[in-house]
């Protein structure tokens, strides 16, 4: 029988081979890079598509490629319910506007994992409903999970009496 992971990899290069940058499926791992411009085409048709069903939406995160352009990987975490199988999408955007579309229309609990990154790493979500500082308060600067962000740098003080 075959890993729904892999069936979903292949139905990508099928349907939307433009889009598909490259995959792999090492150890069960299977992962999609796609072009950030097609990411709703992509995580719809994953989502939509009979026999596939990634109806979940188990993680959304960042990495920084420091040093690499494009800089920021955004990473979308899939599960299927129905097969119990998961398929891991990447899409990489650049440092000097790294920003992709929102994915809260396809998967509402992204709404929050698109903060978190966009807070902690400075990737912005396009149509996203509410996209603020999760975690850090609106004054703080920067953005602490970049691999360039001095960790010694001193924040505003903020509060009552400041």
């Amino acid at each position: 029988m075959e890993d729904h992971g892999s069936a979903a990899l292949r139905s990508l290069l099928e349907v939307l081979p433009d889009t598909v940058l490259e995959t792999h499926a090492r150890l069960g791992d299977a992962t999609a890079c796609v072009d950030p411009t097609r990411i709703l085409t992509v995580l719809r048709h994953l989502r939509d598509e009979p026999g596939l069903e990634f109806d979940m939406l188990m993680d959304l995160c960042a990495v920084d490629f420091l040093g690499s352009e494009p800089r920021f990987e955004v990473v979308y975490h899939l599960y299927s319910l129905a097969h119990k199988h998961r398929v891991r999408i990447k899409a990489r955007v650049p440092e000097a506007a790294p920003e992709i579309d929102s994915a809260v229309s396809l998967y509402p609990g992204a709404n929050w994992m698109e903060r978190e990154v966009f807070d902690l790493y400075g990737v912005r979500f396009t149509d996203h409903p509410d996209l603020r500082r999760l975690l850090l308060y609106e004054e703080f600067e920067g953005h602490p999970l970049r691999k360039d962000y001095a960790k010694e740098k001193r924040q505003p003080l903020v509060g009552p009496g400041n």
